[in-house]
């Protein structure tokens, strides 16, 4: 079982910056990536960001260039550091770990969500 907990969303105008922050506990020790997805009003969720226990980092295309993703050694926290918003990255921001265990395979878990806005 693992626990998630966003912080960081909020209103912002356009060009603006944002940190998303994800704060993991539980059986952190099973986690082998955490990243970020969001959903906007009537379209499906959608990965924006993600990171492995090694390092090795994924990106939507939308999100190339603009958005940094990183983890603490321990996969303690997960951070998304969100450059040059637009309004098309309005949504809601989850954050998502992935676990993966011998006796029951790989899950997802989420968190609650927090919002972003960017204002045009």
């Amino acid at each position: 079982q693992v626990h998630l907990v966003e912080s960081g969303g909020g209103l912002v105008q356009r060009g603006g910056s944002l940190t998303l922050s994800c704060a993991s506990s539980g059986n952190r020790a099973s986690i082998i990536v955490m990243g970020w997805y969001r959903q906007a009003p009537g379209k499906q969720r959608e990965l924006v960001a993600a990171v492995t226990t090694g390092g090795t980092t994924d990106y939507a295309d939308s999100a190339k260039g603009r958005f940094t993703v990183s983890r603490d050694n321990l996969m303690n926290t997960v951070t998304l550091q969100m450059n040059g918003l637009e309004p098309e990255d309005t949504a809601v921001y989850y954050c998502n770990a992935k676990t993966s265990m011998s006796t029951t395979g790989i899950h997802d878990f989420w968190g609650q969500g927090t919002q972003v806005t960017v204002s045009s």
